[in-house]
């Protein structure tokens, strides 16, 4: 699985990173670790996912995390996570 991650200032990619797993690990665990991952590596706190996010996801294997998602100030406007490559 490849996830990408833009974060997004000002409608622009202020920066990017695709966290890949390959593991035997399930779908949602791969999500969630990618998520940790990101955030261990840009020193952001984790965060929530609301119903919203959830359904977007689901939806569209896309979503976007906003200050609303964070306990912790963001320096950006979102950060958006896509799924790009699914393992079968």
């Amino acid at each position: 699985m490849k996830i990408w991650f833009k974060f997004i200032k000002d409608a622009r990619i202020e920066n990017s990173e695709t966290i890949e797993d390959y593991s035997t690990e399930t779908r949602t665990h791969k999500i969630l670790n990618s998520v940790d991952e990101i955030c261990y590596k840009f020193d952001l706190s984790k965060p929530i996912w609301l119903e919203s996010n959830i359904d977007e996801f689901k939806r569209r294997s896309k979503t976007r995390f906003s200050s609303d998602n964070f306990v912790d100030e963001i320096e950006f406007d979102y950060m958006e996570m896509e799924v790009l490559e699914e393992d079968y």
